[in-house]
């Protein structure tokens, strides 16, 4: 079921003619739930007399159509195909004449309640509890559900927006804002942008700077916590532009999100969202700041054509996060973090994509699924190792970079596909008639579309590894005695190294004696029990699960119900589906949520718990 000839998630005709442009008027309406108001989108043919736009559409209410021109605005006749869940309908627009050069449609619209792609938060659900919320997500084709568009990366478009609501509260988008008064913001995005970019949060926020060209944006009952946290930020930055060159986009804003937010964060081109679960108080989760950063060039300058082409931007902005962190940090730092990210991998593909093995390709095939359904670490972590492995294999960074830096020159403000990627890379290194046995070294067929871990992991310095090692050793082959008189004890770790341990001490088949002692034991030897650091939490919470510690319960619903963050809460819910006695639990405790989840992450959860 490929829906277009471009793209096999969208219905969109983008290869007849491609939106360019789009002018938005939205009111926020917090008594309904839904966004009101018009879209002009801005079309260019790409091919001569076209007579019919197909655009993605997800639930929307379409009140009228109509072309505008010089005289007016003409009715123009429209209709909605059927609804495919996780997909969307396709909206059919009649031109009275073949077309060919501009035309520009306005559409005038309301979104549905439960439109995939908006949270609408009540006052109780904020950290204020006096004023209700709404954001956005996107990233992949939910704008689908927000607006009638071409919802395809393959398609770019600038936009400008006003924003109506009510006074309250503060709007912001994923653009400049270039005006504001009480209840009514004017943005403008003048880069062209795919539709997973656009993005818009209303609330009662406020905002602190932290850098030259950066706000952090928060809950007034975090932003100070906020700032601190992200005070790195200008230093990302600058390293960011070392690597991959100019930044372009004017402003580098943060916001801090409410905890339903589903990912650790969202690269909104000038207005990055995060999850509050990166607030660890020692900046030990920051480096994800460093990711989104990345994205300023990898996948929002250069961006995948399609989302089975996914690894074009997550797995080159992982790099581009390593080579971050080992400037600030380190090169041993570096390969920490990416050793790190390989025990996620490990975990992923034995969990999360245990019967879908074919997810685990770095090019996938959604002709038949929808790409929430493929989403996982695989793009990010076995794309990042793939270009690790080819920067080893030419002669490491000094050779590497440049390339690098040429490629995101070469395709800045368009969408590739791993072709042209791979063009580049044999049109650079073949200069130097030497490289040609190396380019033959590569396996293209396997590192694309072989299943699993990837067939080749980097020599990566393990000094900082080996402590992780040998905590982990302990723990999973001695009983609670032995460790309490262990030396190791008395040794430090970062808490990057902690994370790690927990995560290599999880993978292991067997853990010897493990109860409920011996996790205490392991909580007060590295001061976990009062740690505020979310991923070392959600390690320890799934090590009652592997007990099977139902005493322990309670502590595992409140740390599932205080963030709904996808990567913490599918692995938690679907181990508890394996544990008998606590899947009825899960289950109740799912139900009683799932409203506070955005619809992406309660639909995977749904998968997780089948049900």
């Amino acid at each position: 079921m490929r829906l277009s000839p471009i793209d096999p998630s969208s219905y969109s005709n983008a290869h007849e003619l491609i939106i360019y442009h789009v002018d938005l008027d939205w009111k926020v309406n917090f008594d309904k739930s839904t966004l009101s108001g018009s879209a002009t989108l801005h079309f260019k043919t790409v091919r001569n007399d076209v007579e019919e736009i197909f655009l993605d559409t997800s639930e929307l209410k379409i009140a009228s159509v109509a072309a505008s021109s010089s005289g007016g605005e003409i009715p123009l006749s429209w209709d909605v195909g059927t609804h495919i869940e996780n997909i969307g309908s396709k909206l059919t627009i009649y031109l009275p004449t073949k077309t060919t050069g501009e035309i520009s449609v306005i559409i005038q619209y309301e979104t549905d309640p439960k439109a995939s792609a908006l949270q609408w938060l009540t006052a109780q659900q904020t950290c204020g509890k006096q004023y209700p919320y709404l954001f956005s997500q996107c990233q992949a084709i939910h704008a689908r559900s927000i607006v009638p568009c071409q919802d395809t990366p393959a398609v770019k478009f600038t936009y400008n927006a006003t924003l109506r609501h009510p006074s309250y509260v503060t709007g912001l988008m994923s653009a400049v804002k270039k005006a504001s008064e009480p209840g009514l913001s004017k943005f403008e995005q003048k880069i062209a942008i795919p539709s997973y970019l656009l993005a818009i949060v209303v609330g009662a926020l406020v905002e602190k700077e932290i850098g030259p060209i950066s706000s952090v944006w928060a809950e007034q009952e975090q932003i100070n916590e906020s700032a601190e946290e992200f005070s790195q930020t200008a230093d990302f930055i600058a390293k960011a532009e070392e690597i991959c060159g100019p930044y372009v986009w004017g402003r580098y804003d943060l916001l801090v999100m409410p905890p339903s937010f589903p990912f650790g964060g969202m690269e909104n081109p000038c207005l990055t969202f995060v999850t509050p679960t990166l607030l660890a108080g020692d900046k030990s989760l920051a480096t994800v700041v460093a990711h989104e950063i990345a994205h300023s060039w990898t996948g929002n300058l250069v961006t995948n054509r399609n989302f089975e082409h996914f690894w074009l931007n997550e797995g080159f902005t992982v790099f581009v996060e390593g080579k971050i962190v080992g400037r600030l940090f380190g090169s041993a730092a570096r390969d920490l973090h990416a050793l790190h990210q390989l025990s996620e991998l490990t975990d992923c593909i034995k969990t999360q994509l245990a019967d879908t093995p074919e997810l685990t390709k770095l090019v996938v095939d959604l002709s038949e699924c929808s790409p929430d359904d493929a989403f996982s670490s695989v793009p990010y972590v076995k794309g990042s190792t793939f270009l690790r492995y080819l920067e080893d294999l030419f002669g490491g960074p000094e050779k590497f970079e440049p390339f690098f830096r040429n490629y995101l020159d070469k395709f800045k403000y368009q969408s590739v596909l791993t072709e042209d990627f791979k063009k580049a890379l044999y049109n650079w290194f073949r200069e130097n008639p030497n490289n040609d046995v190396l380019l033959e070294r590569i396996d293209w067929d396997q590192w694309l579309f072989g299943e699993g871990m990837p067939p080749v992991i980097p020599n990566y310095d393990r000094s900082q590894l080996n402590a992780c090692n040998n905590h982990c050793s302990l723990w999973a082959e001695q009983g609670v005695e032995v460790i309490r008189a262990s030396p190791l004890l008395s040794e430090q770790l970062t808490s990057v190294q902690t994370i790690e341990f927990l995560a290599q001490l999880l993978a292991k088949k067997t853990i010897k004696e493990l109860n409920a002692e011996k996790i205490e034991l392991l909580e007060k030897a590295y001061g976990i029990d009062g740690t505020k650091n979310a991923e070392i939490r959600f390690r320890v919470v799934r090590l009652y699960i592997r007990a099977k510690l139902m005493d322990k319960m309670n502590k595992i619903l409140s740390f599932l119900n205080s963030n709904f963050r996808m990567k913490f809460v599918r692995s938690i819910y679907k181990e508890l589906a394996m544990w008998p006695e606590a899947k009825p639990i899960a289950v109740e405790n799912f139900y009683k949520v799932k409203d506070q989840m955005m619809s992406v992450c309660a639909y995977g959860v749904s998968k997780d718990l089948d049900i």
